[in-house]
């Protein structure tokens, strides 16, 4: 499978990631036996970016992704997982937490302080059974989680300590490159705007309906990967399309999705560099099967009442 590079950091992750909140019993309950054979199932398949965080299921998640790694080589994968949350046991059994089912019985303390980043690392560390981590995000800093008054007081904790911690493990090599994990754009800009970050993994804010991910921060995604490198991908896909209506013939769930992918560049301008594309997704988007898809989105987001 192919790698990317993330930023300068020197570390490599394969295109597919493999996402572990499900293995956390996000949902519903899954069995170890079930966890270990998609972990190996992803395994299998190429993949070799694994993320994962205290938060799913409580540190269930990197428990059993740490017994799923025990024993492979550890430069063969790239693993992430996410700083902020610093977990300690529960006095009784959880049933339900965040969404997961019977998550592990730990209770949940935010804290973006160095001393906090500082503990949730090694706790990280500890159930993941490795002493280094690939990638560390802050996990669901900003105003979206904590709200205003509360966020305000995580932020100072982070700039004040929080974020020199990240620096300090950076520096020790224990982590090779560092961001955020967030639900918001605001965020990502008060943080850059207060020091460097390599990476950031941004939820929820490129879909059909939100697109704000464009708007707020796509042109700087753009410059960072190169606008040179984007138009060459565009070009080896316009000379595919050719004089086609479709990728593969009939219209299908490729081109529902390649559609949705090619729309993030529209606010930049380069995709009128390419007509054959322009009009593709102009014929994509007069589909009913996109319009049914953004419609669907749009009532899922539509407030109550």
């Amino acid at each position: 499978m192919k790698t990317r590079t993330i930023g300068n950091t020197g570390i490599e992750v394969t295109e597919v990631s493999f996402g572990c909140a499900s293995i956390g019993n996000l949902y519903r309950k899954v069995s170890d036996a079930d966890a270990e054979a998609v972990l190996q199932t992803a395994w299998d398949a190429g993949i070799r970016y694994l993320d994962t965080a205290p938060h799913y299921g409580r540190g269930l998640s990197e428990t059993r992704l740490g017994r799923f790694l025990q024993g492979r080589d550890r430069g063969s994968y790239a693993l992430s997982s996410k700083l902020g949350r610093v977990l300690s046991p529960s006095p009784q059994p959880i049933a339900e937490a965040d969404s997961y089912i019977e998550p592990l019985p730990n209770l949940v303390s935010y804290d973006y302080s160095g001393d906090g980043i500082r503990a949730s690392f090694e706790q990280t560390c500890g159930r993941l059974g490795v002493t280094r981590l690939d990638i560390a995000y802050v996990h669901d800093i900003g105003a979206y989680t904590h709200g205003a008054e509360v966020n305000a007081g995580h932020m100072e904790a982070f700039f004040g300590s929080g974020y020199e911690a990240l620096v300090k493990l950076k520096e020790a090599g224990r982590i090779g490159a560092f961001g955020l994990g967030v639900n918001e754009c605001q965020v990502c800009l008060d943080v850059m705007d207060h020091g460097p970050i390599d990476v950031i993994l941004l939820a929820g804010r490129l879909t059909l309906l939100d697109r704000s991910a464009i708007h707020e921060l796509g042109c700087g995604f753009l410059v960072v990967r190169g606008l040179d490198r984007v138009r060459v991908r565009l070009g080896q896909l316009s000379e595919h399309l050719g004089d086609a209506e479709w990728l593969d013939g009939a219209f299908s769930a490729g081109d529902l999705m390649m559609v949705s992918v090619l729309l993030r560049l529209r606010m930049s301008g380069i995709l009128a560099e390419f007509p054959r594309l322009a009009a593709y997704v102009a014929r994509g988007e007069a589909r009913p099967a996109y319009q049914r898809a953004f419609a669907a989105q749009l009532a899922i987001n539509a407030p109550a009442g």
